[in-house]
């Protein structure tokens, strides 16, 4: 009996000493997973840091690039906004000019119109008919209170580009050549320094003399220059240069 008492004594002494062994591995390997967290955890704040990181020096340097661009479409810009505003500036003086412009620009205009008849009046006399009654027609257009200034102005610029058009080109029309009794002719006008005409059967022609105000007769050669001329303007032959005399000084054509 005393030796079994002795054994069980020590049998739960041994398990008392296992379970005491027991309980500090136990505590330790809660303790290494507990720090095997932690470390992860913070691992995980360290990779967000470093991807934060990543994402606000990438931000940086496109926010450099976009401002190394706007510097650079700016510098392209300024001259452009230079321009501009020189030109509004323009316009405000314009603006502030435009009650005295408005006063003004019926007084202007009759001046154009009565400019443009005394134009016509001292000009070779070639379709003044024609010419006059265009005037005649502004006459009456500026008396009217229903058109607008603004389309009044743009009908007598219009007349004068038409008058002045004249210097420049080359005409070919038939017409009544007054005389006893008046003939039906060809004329023929080069700008405003030639001035011909010739008869139907090519025998007669003649030069318009500004000086003298009348007609010189041409002789047979120059008759044949004004044929060949009418029949460039007329499209019937290819151009090239004629041989004829002036109806006035080249310094004098306007």
């Amino acid at each position: 009996m005393h030796n079994r008492a002795s054994w069980i004594h020590w049998s739960l002494a041994g398990l008392a000493l296992t379970a005491a062994a027991s309980a500090p591995a136990t505590e330790l390997r809660e303790e290494a997973i507990e720090a095997q967290r932690t470390q992860a955890g913070l691992q995980a704040r360290i990779d967000g840091a470093d991807q934060a990181v990543r994402e606000r020096l990438q931000a940086l340097r496109q926010a450099r690039e976009e401002t190394r661009r706007l510097a650079r479409y700016n510098a392209e810009l300024s001259p452009l906004v230079d321009q501009q505003a020189e030109l509004l500036a323009g316009r405000r003086e314009a603006l502030a000019t435009l009650s005295e412009t408005r006063q003004a620009l019926p007084g202007l205009l009759r001046d154009m119109v009565e400019r443009l008849r005394q134009w016509v009046a001292h000009d070779m006399p070639f379709l003044q008919e024609e010419r006059l009654a265009r005037v005649d027609s502004l006459e009456a257009m500026l008396a009217d209170p229903e058109l607008a200034s603004d389309e009044k102005l743009s009908r007598v610029l219009a007349a004068w580009r038409s008058e002045l058009d004249y210097g420049r080109g080359l005409d070919a029309w038939r017409g009544e050549l007054p005389g006893e009794p008046p003939r039906e002719v060809d004329f023929l006008r080069l700008g405003r320094v030639g001035w011909y005409y010739l008869t139907p059967d090519g025998r007669r022609g003649g030069v318009w003399q500004a000086a003298t105000g009348d007609w010189r007769p041409l002789d047979e050669d120059a008759r044949g220059e004004v044929r060949k001329g009418l029949l460039i303007v007329r499209e019937q032959r290819a151009p090239e240069l004629l041989d004829l005399p002036l109806s006035r000084s080249v310094e004098n054509a306007s």
